[in-house]
């Protein structure tokens, strides 16, 4: 970890070398700096960042610069390279930082910011874009559309910089590799990146026509808005996710026997709503199902739960009640949507032979209906300490055998289709499910665990819930 930290701090230290390399040729006599720009830019900038930091504000305000893009790419647009990137250094070194150090966060997010826009500008300037903006006056009208493209291309180089420098740090913090530490960074950045590069570009234009100024402010403060908006949906997205990791682990720790269980099947469920092809919004919530499916067993005695013996009838009653106790734990989370039914309803059979309230066919829930194939997949394809899991394609056949009566057959499909296309990396005790080969008795299929006499001699899928406990397998 000391050298983790020597080579982040290292590589700070680097990148705040260049950015002062970056400004201070605006800062030598004669150079030419526009100051008024300049100061109007950087107050701006400075105004924009503060209200983090301010106690009545506290969290309702985007803490990444991401908000006030729009305003450092206008100032590349505006302002020669170097006075370009001192506009992001002041906002940058008073801004609300979250997590430790807080100095040296400020001082890296002020390089990285200064490097990235001084890159912007130059490229802009280079590009001709400053005299494409036009001017006061009827005969200095912005040259467009020729104007789009030193823009976007400014805005290209400043989200390849911003990132590259991004994944650099956490290469250097986290000692990743760089492919892996820039993995995805680009490709989620791109796309806002341009947009706020048109902002930028429409600040620019405003600022250098007969409005002035304080037309280029009316650009600024919807974005600000948006951003904020965006900003709130992410903590509240965040949020949601806490509270199921906050659930699962509280299973997890309850029922050491399906450790890891709920986060597979959500997986499997992802999988088989990709191949029936729902809506991502629906997918998501979908998973949340998947994953919070056993969240019943809070309410399930522990000494049931982690019973090594067989189960009395009366056990068994017990651990079928977990639906309902999932359903009135999640009852009040508004954002879990249709997840509430597949909680309540994921062990219904189609043949009407499952619970809590033996619904049939159509009438059990689509999203309760996924939920049960990968439930059951899942739990054949485990290893837990009371028997081995079985080969993917063995579970699979298992799940077409029982199709129709137990399980929806689209839903088994969807599922079959999914593990063709993506494989399964589910983790189980041991390994991954194709990789264990648990030895079987003589004369026991290791398919089944069951005789190898009668092809009829046939075993039901394991009970996801652990029903099947030191019981022996059974012909359906």
């Amino acid at each position: 970890m000391r050298a983790t930290r020597g080579a982040a701090r290292a590589y700070i230290l680097a990148v705040a070398l260049g950015a002062t390399l970056c400004v201070l040729p605006a800062l030598r006599p004669g150079a030419g700096t526009p100051w008024t720009t300049l100061g109007l830019l950087t107050g701006l900038y400075l105004v924009c960042e503060l209200p983090g930091r301010c106690p009545f504000f506290g969290s309702s305000v985007p803490i990444s610069a991401g908000s006030f893009f729009p305003l450092l790419l206008a100032a590349a647009f505006l302002l020669p390279p170097p006075a370009a990137a001192l506009v992001a250094i002041p906002g940058s070194l008073v801004g609300r930082v979250e997590k430790p150090p807080a100095t040296a966060r400020r001082i890296w997010r002020a390089g990285q910011l200064a490097v990235t826009v001084w890159a912007a500008a130059s490229v802009h300037t280079l590009l001709g874009g400053p005299a494409a903006l036009g001017g006061p006056g009827p005969d200095r009208l912005p040259d467009l559309p020729y104007a789009l493209l030193p823009a976007c291309t400014a805005a290209l180089v400043f989200s390849l910089v911003l990132t590259a420098l991004d994944g650099s740090i956490l290469a250097a913090a986290e000692q990743l590799p760089l492919r892996r530490a820039w993995s995805g960074l680009l490709p989620r950045s791109l796309g806002p990146h341009l947009v706020h590069g048109l902002a930028g570009l429409m600040m620019a234009i405003l600022w250098h026509s007969s409005y002035g100024p304080l037309a280029a402010l009316f650009v600024l403060l919807p974005m600000y808005i948006s951003c904020w908006v965006f900003a709130q949906y992410h903590r509240e997205h965040a949020a949601h996710r806490a509270t199921i990791r906050a659930l699962v682990q509280a299973v997890d720790i309850k029922d050491t026997y399906t450790r890891g269980h709920s986060e597979r099947v959500g997986r499997a469920s992802v999988l088989i709503a990709q191949e029936l092809g729902m809506a991502q919004e629906r997918i998501e919530v979908l998973r949340f199902a998947g994953i919070l499916h056993d969240v019943g067993k809070l309410g399930v005695p522990t000494r049931v739960l982690r019973k090594d013996g067989p189960l009395t009838p009366e056990e068994r009653r017990v651990i079928e009640l977990h639906p309902e106790y999932g359903h009135e734990i999640v009852r009040g989370i508004g954002f879990l949507g249709e997840a509430r039914a597949a909680i309540l309803h994921h062990h219904e059979r189609l043949d009407g032979s499952g619970y809590p309230y033996g619904l049939t066919g159509r009438r059990i829930p689509e999203f309760a209906r996924v939920v049960a194939v990968a439930d059951a997949f899942d739990a054949m394809t485990s290893t837990r300490s009371y028997r081995p899991g079985r080969p993917v394609p063995v579970a699979v056949e298992e799940l077409k055998r029982c199709a129709g009566t137990q399980f929806d057959p689209q839903m088994v499909r969807a599922l079959a289709r999914g593990l063709e296309r993506h494989g399964w990396s589910g983790a189980v005790t041991a390994g991954t499910a194709d990789e264990v080969r648990v030895p079987m008795p003589r004369g026991q299929d290791a398919a089944t665990g069951v005789g190898a006499g009668s092809a009829r001699e046939r075993v039901r899928p394991p009970s996801p819930d652990g029903l099947d406990r030191g019981a022996p397998d059974r012909p359906r």
